[in-house]
């Protein structure tokens, strides 16, 4: 059964038809990569599962339950975790205040739970040394390095990385490809990721293309060829 399945899904700004009879699928314990030129629906695809955005039409099931009448935290109580595009830490909040806030996705949120799991220095060691620092102060690299921390306290079983790599240094863009790579072989999160960079790209195990709010190919990341790299993926 896939922990997330999309159907026929339809999405609009006012008028505007973005998505556009959406099909797409994320079993559990895999890696999709979503990709696409700029402006062809994939921050609109993860705004609607996370529902920051509504749907017109179609499903967009988490574990076989439609989610369309969830609030988004609601969602994200369920399992599901996203890291938006530019990171959307609080930069006024210190790193382990920062990593906190993600506890709130727990049942009883900040209430009842405080201890951050140390595996998540395991996977981003950079930010234990970093915990009073403020979130604003840290580069790039390690602001989004404290944003997929911050998800993964919330004990997601769906975790949702829009262009986790924009902007960040080559040597850091490494070690997220493997942080995420780690989260997946053992954790058994699923990630659906959008992602420009080629080499991450290919560490997913599936990709979908879009192209003007539709899906328009999909398969093995093995077998992604030169044609669909340079029509869907070179901006």
């Amino acid at each position: 059964m896939p922990v997330l399945d999309i159907h026929a899904l339809n999405v609009y700004y006012g008028e505007s038809h973005i998505l556009r009879n959406v099909d797409l699928s994320v079993q559990p314990g895999q890696m999709v990569c979503l990709i696409g030129r700029n402006g062809v629906g994939k921050t609109t695809l993860l705004k609607t599962i996370i529902g920051l955005l509504q749907q017109r039409s179609g499903s967009v099931r988490f574990e076989a339950k439609e989610l369309e009448d969830l609030a988004p935290h609601q969602r994200a109580r369920s399992g599901i975790a996203y890291v938006p595009q530019g990171r959307e830490i609080i930069p006024q909040l210190s790193v382990k205040e920062n990593l906190l806030l993600g506890l709130e996705a727990l049942p009883g949120g900040l209430r009842r739970h405080r201890h951050i799991d140390p595996q998540v220095f395991e996977l981003f060691p950079v930010l234990e040394g970093f915990l009073q620092r403020r979130g604003g102060d840290l580069s790039g690299g390690q602001q989004q390095q404290l944003a997929i921390a911050r998800a993964l306290l919330g004990k997601p079983k769906l975790l949702l990385l829009d262009e986790p790599t924009e902007g960040i240094q080559p040597s850091v863009v490494l070690d997220i490809e493997r942080a995420v790579k780690r989260i997946v072989a053992t954790t058994g999160i699923s990630v659906l990721l959008v992602e420009q960079h080629l080499h991450f790209v290919r560490q997913a195990d599936w990709y979908y293309a879009m192209q003007k709010g539709g899906m328009v190919a999909s398969g093995p990341t093995a077998e992604l060829s030169k044609d669909v790299v340079d029509r869907f993926l070179s901006v």
